[in-house]
């Protein structure tokens, strides 16, 4: 699996043209998931968020994590984080994206390990669905990880 996560102010999702999840601060996610992801990354993932101190202190150091400040997470599957690296030529391979159903279930499974092993308020993307997304980034800070 792939993530980048976002430290926002808020964020809002749409798709449609309807707002769809809106979240106040906390992290916007985008989930890549690779054909050899299983649970066992899945879970990976969720300790890495639930754990990230990316909230600071009255000494501004990075200190709190999300569940310490009350955040939440608009959580956003997005295949293209499974873009092949060093391939020539300008066009995006993502060939190492799991199929849908695989993909869809791993970031629903996601979710529920965030909601209920970790206590995080956790809003969603629309799977598969062309979204906007506005944001207001805080920092900013933002992670790459891969698990």
């Amino acid at each position: 699996m792939r993530i980048v996560v976002q430290r926002v102010k808020s964020s809002r999702l749409e798709a449609n043209g309807k707002v769809v999840s809106e979240i106040g601060f906390g992290y916007n996610v985008f989930v890549g998931v690779l054909k050899e992801d299983a649970i066992e990354n899945v879970k990976k993932i969720a300790r890495r968020i639930a754990t990230l101190r990316l909230f600071c202190d009255e000494d501004d150091k990075l200190t709190y994590n999300i569940s310490q400040v009350n955040g939440e997470i608009l959580l956003v599957s997005n295949f293209t984080l499974c873009d092949r690296k060093n391939v020539s030529g300008a066009r995006p391979d993502f060939s190492l994206s799991a199929d849908k159903d695989t993909a869809n279930s791993l970031y629903e499974e996601l979710k529920r390990i965030l909601v209920e092993e970790y206590n995080i308020s956790v809003k969603m993307g629309v799977f598969a669905e062309d979204m906007q997304i506005y944001t207001q980034l805080d920092g900013p800070i933002n992670l790459v990880q891969e698990y």
